[in-house]
């Protein structure tokens, strides 16, 4: 039983030692981070557009 939990733990720990997994960790947030951002910045364009095309209406409404 000894053995068997021994090995587990060197596995584990060889694990936590690689580096391969860590690269693709860090694009992982950088693309999750971009991907936010576009978002947050999306919604506020949004809202800019929205009352820009509603001042432009009743403007036009206003003068026909």
């Amino acid at each position: 039983m000894n053995n068997a939990l021994l090995k587990v733990y060197v596995k584990l720990q060889c694990l936590i030692m690689e580096e391969e997994g860590q690269d693709m960790v860090e694009y992982g947030l950088v693309v999750a981070l971009i991907g936010l951002g576009s978002i947050v910045t999306m919604k506020a364009a949004a809202t800019s557009f929205g009352t820009m095309f509603s001042n432009l209406a009743s403007i036009a409404v206003a003068n026909s």
